[in-house]
């Protein structure tokens, strides 16, 4: 039987790309196999879906047969199935550290050895929570985070300044050792970074004083965090390579996860913003104006005069940004009657009349 896959990345068979791209992203983040509760195989099967709902062809093909036209291996380069396989590297199986990049060329292409398997650092997660308004419009957010960087002595080398260097014994100046690994696609070979002089091929003859040759030190550190426009709460920004560092490899990356606090007027719905209006019933039948409190500062709404329950009125250009640099959304009203409780002998008397009018 076929493979749902908009049922697995739980999207809706109208979802936008961008839907469907965000709905992979937080599954790729919530089976990432390296995390503490991830699952290979179910991120394996997410891969799988968006490889397909993630191209334009691809998805046609299985909307109309229930399959795409080429459903085969995935071309060279590090793409796989309309993601990049490096955006997911330093998982762990069965203890041991593998670019995920790595397993996809030596598996869909049949090579030995692929690309050489770099050290990586750890990844770093953190939570911060922005107001609606942040949430909308972007934010600036400088956090200070104690990790394992870079030493700024050797520069990570680990070697004291101005020290000679003799040949690695381990990989013979080569730089590169060789090793059969196990994963869930079996056994490969991978060529991974000699662990002695970490694919530099010499060693140094005195140490740096600073890291004592470890190339790391833990410092404290303030990252510049860019929320871009238009984030959802609970969503994910990751930035490449501000995670911890390893010698003789790339530092881990950074993952922000978002808390947006609720907003007492609006709400976002896509690029809109929602707002309900609640307004009398004379205001209903002759028209008005209100004074609307909005994220770009105070606007007057006019209420056409016979509007009835439950319509909408629509501000054009005072909603959610475009991250592609178009026009904003709009702010949706949707407008409720408020009867009175009470009626005094007055208003009775007048509501009388237009009964009598046929009103």
């Amino acid at each position: 039987m076929a493979k749902d896959y908009y049922e697995i990345l739980g999207v809706d068979k109208k979802a936008s790309q961008d839907e469907v791209k965000k709905a992979f992203r937080k599954l790729a983040h919530k089976y990432h196999p390296d995390k503490q509760g991830g699952d290979a195989a179910k991120f394996k099967e997410a891969s799988e879906a968006y490889s397909v709902l993630g191209d334009d062809k691809k998805r046609a093909d299985y909307d109309r047969y229930g399959r795409t036209a080429s459903q085969q291996t995935a071309g060279a380069g590090g793409s796989y199935g309309g993601f990049n396989s490096d955006d997911f590297g330093g998982f762990d199986f069965n203890g041991q550290d593998f670019d995920l990049g790595d397993i996809f060329s030596q598996f869909f292409n049949g090579r030995e050895g692929g690309r050489t398997r770099t050290q990586r650092g750890r990844d770093i997660s953190i939570d911060i929570e922005l107001t609606f308004a942040e949430s909308i419009f972007g934010a600036n957010r400088k956090v200070l985070l104690t990790k394992t960087s870079v030493c700024a002595t050797c520069g990570g080398n680990g070697a004291k300044p101005g020290t000679d260097y003799t040949t690695c014994s381990t990989c013979n100046g080569k730089g590169k050792i060789h090793e059969t690994k196990r994963s869930m696609f079996g056994s490969v070979s991978v060529t991974s970074n000699c662990p002695t002089c970490f694919g530099a091929g010499k060693i140094p003859k005195e140490k740096c004083e600073t890291c004592r040759g470890s190339g790391t030190t833990n410092k404290q550190e303030e990252i510049n965090l860019q929320i871009p426009s238009g984030i959802e709460d609970g969503e994910m920004v990751r930035m490449t390579g501000s995670g911890e560092a390893v010698r003789g490899g790339t530092s881990g990356d950074l993952y922000i996860k978002v808390h947006v606090k609720p907003d007492p007027v609006f709400r976002k719905e896509g690029h809109n913003l929602v707002t309900d209006l609640s307004i009398k019933l004379s205001t209903a039948l002759l028209g008005g104006e209100h004074v609307l409190e909005t994220l770009d500062g105070k606007i007057t709404v006019v209420i056409p005069a016979e509007i009835a329950h439950g319509e909408i009125l629509r501000v054009k250009g005072k909603g959610v940004p475009s991250d592609r640099g178009g026009r904003r959304g709009d702010i949706l009203i949707h407008i409720s009657i408020k009867l009175p409780n009470k009626l005094s002998k007055t208003a009775r008397n007048l509501i009388e009349d237009l009964k009598n009018e046929g009103l």
